[in-house]
């Protein structure tokens, strides 16, 4: 794995996809990283950032199971995370799903490995399967944002599950489904679970559809036909906009939605050139927009006409000189403009996953296939436009 730091890079040594920020830290700068190899043991790298001295360290985890495509974070324990992977069974590749444990003795971090190999790694512990044997392979598996860590979803094929882990999270219960029909074999993409409404709804994406899911009822919502020109591959909620949603596909185009009016976009992005993979809303500051293409780059987005603070961010009037007062005004009377902010182009290869930083809402980072991980922060000027 390689990563810079722009940054921040650190190169794995091996291909990879899967990326997430390790959601329940919020006092480390920590991402978890997974592999593909078919020839070796595929891994898990804990990336900690070291923001003051501007070094990342790493700890490797060895992940028997195979394949890594997805990694998902516990939003409740920092040690606890779930991956979805391939793995061979009667000559036939299979795509699972399970929760493990990070071994205590790397629970705190920090306990790199002097010689940066795998030769003596431990092996994540094993907590439960998600049993998908009679459901297909699976998609993609996500926590309950604001939950417990009790609740999980999982995509497996044409099928929507909602989970319930028990017992310390040894034992899964597949508390609720529901299918997908209609014509031809319809396979679920990808899926992203609403933080708003009391995360009763979310949101999948099959071929170049979106639908809105309500899980009380296991009934469809909303659906966003011909959402894109092409397959959508990656969903968002804004965290601050209970209503919007942001898609990204192979029509190399980035989407805004409101759901309650499907029929046309708020806006569409159009600056990566080819299939755009991974679109992340900023947890904090939601007119911060990251996607990550296989035209290589990264680009961040200043979409604050459809943000939460379309106008910028608004003081007080009792803070406010008379000469700051006619600035405001004129502040608040005009919308700020969309931009792109940044595109950066450390990467050599298809930048399949961007995630922002759980601990630090100014810190990204974004994987390419070729096991480069690249970390980098909103630029300082823009910063200190939004908070100030």
């Amino acid at each position: 794995m390689s990563i810079t730091q722009h940054g921040a890079g650190s190169s794995l040594q091996a291909w990879a996809r899967a990326l997430a920020a390790q959601t329940a830290e919020t006092d480390a700068i920590r991402f978890l990283v997974g592999t593909q190899s078919l020839r070796y043991d595929n891994q898990i790298h804990v990336i900690d950032f070291d923001d003051e001295n501007n070094i990342i360290n790493k700890n490797i985890l060895l992940h028997h199971a195979g394949e890594i495509w997805q990694i998902s974070a516990s939003p409740a324990d920092r040690n606890v995370l779930a991956t979805c992977y391939n793995k061979i069974s009667d000559s036939k590749v299979l795509t699972c799903a399970a929760v493990w444990r990070i071994p205590k003795e790397l629970q705190g971090g920090n306990h790199e490995s002097p010689d940066d190999t795998s030769s003596n790694a431990q092996a994540l512990e094993l907590l439960c399967h998600l049993d998908n044997t009679a459901h297909g392979n699976m998609a993609c598996v996500t926590w309950e944002p604001l939950g417990d860590g009790k609740k999980l979803l999982s995509l497996a094929d044409n099928y929507l599950m909602i989970w319930d882990l028990q017992e310390s999270s040894t034992k899964s219960v597949l508390s609720s489904s529901v299918t997908l029909e209609g014509k031809g074999q319809l396979r679920f993409t990808s899926g992203k679970w609403s933080p708003h409404h009391n995360c009763t709804q979310v949101a999948t994406a099959n071929d170049t559809a979106i639908r809105g899911w309500d899980i009380r009822s296991m009934r469809q919502i909303y659906c966003i036909e011909n959402a894109h020109g092409q397959l959508v591959r990656d969903l968002d909620f804004n965290p601050n906009k209970q209503y919007y949603l942001a898609s990204c596909g192979d029509d190399c185009k980035v989407k805004f939605w409101d759901t309650r009016n499907i029929h046309e976009p708020v806006k569409t992005l159009e600056e990566h050139s080819h299939w755009v993979w991974s679109v992340r809303y900023n947890h904090s500051h939601d007119q911060l927009v990251l996607t990550g293409s296989s035209d290589s780059r990264v680009i961040l987005s200043n979409m604050v006409s459809i943000s939460s603070e379309p106008f910028g961010h608004l003081v007080d009037d009792e803070d406010l000189s008379d000469q700051e007062d006619n600035l405001q005004e004129e502040k608040t009377k005009e919308p700020l403009q969309d931009s792109v902010i940044a595109t950066y182009e450390e990467h050599e290869d298809s930048v399949y996953a961007v995630e922002w930083s759980s601990a630090d809402p100014w810190l990204f980072a974004s994987l390419s296939y070729d096991g480069r991980l690249v970390i980098n922060r909103v630029p300082r000027a823009l910063k200190y436009n939004i908070l100030l």
